[in-house]
């Protein structure tokens, strides 16, 4: 069969391009950072491919580089989620957009906290941030756990508003 494609590309001039290209089954294929899926009512999906969630993920080392203000970490959401977002505005997949913006918060969050370092500094900045003596003094016990504090108390603190006042747009 892809005999036939090669024949029938080569009187349009086309090459195909052999890593490519496959004759096989859709489903765990990918294309274009698409994948299809098959829902419960026996209709074709489209969701965003696991390598494009990877390199989603893999998009935050941008994020978290020494010396650069949470200002400007949003200012660089600012010029890549929405470009994301409308590339894989057609995916069918509310849970995966849900997740990757809990994602994101939470690193945000993590990389905040890395960004005050000592427990006396977040201690402080929570305080000032509304917190309650004894969240900012529990965070704070736990300062070298940047990702572990911030699955808790801190999204009270550190919530989806003050990153919307930051200017960090949201994928769902």
């Amino acid at each position: 069969m892809l005999d036939g494609l090669r024949g029938c590309y080569a009187k349009l001039r086309l090459k195909v391009h052999e890593i490519k290209t496959a004759v096989a089954q859709v489903w765990g294929r990918k294309f274009l950072g698409y994948s299809l899926w098959l829902s419960r009512q026996a209709q074709v999906r489209l969701a965003v491919a696991g390598e494009a969630v990877q390199r989603y993920s893999s998009a935050s080392a941008r994020w978290r580089q020494t010396g650069r203000s949470m200002g400007q970490i949003a200012q660089d959401l600012q010029a890549f989620l929405p470009g994301w977002k409308a590339y894989f505005q057609l995916a069918q997949t509310p849970k995966v957009w849900r997740g990757l913006d809990e994602w994101m918060r939470r690193r945000l969050r993590a990389i905040q906290l890395k960004f005050w370092g000592r427990g006396t500094t977040m201690y402080r900045e929570l305080r000032s941030l509304g917190a309650s003596r004894d969240i900012a003094a529990q965070v704070a016990g736990n300062a070298c756990r940047w990702w572990y504090n911030c699955s808790g108390e801190v999204n009270r603190v550190l919530t989806i508003a003050y990153f919307d006042r930051l200017g960090v747009p949201r994928l769902c």
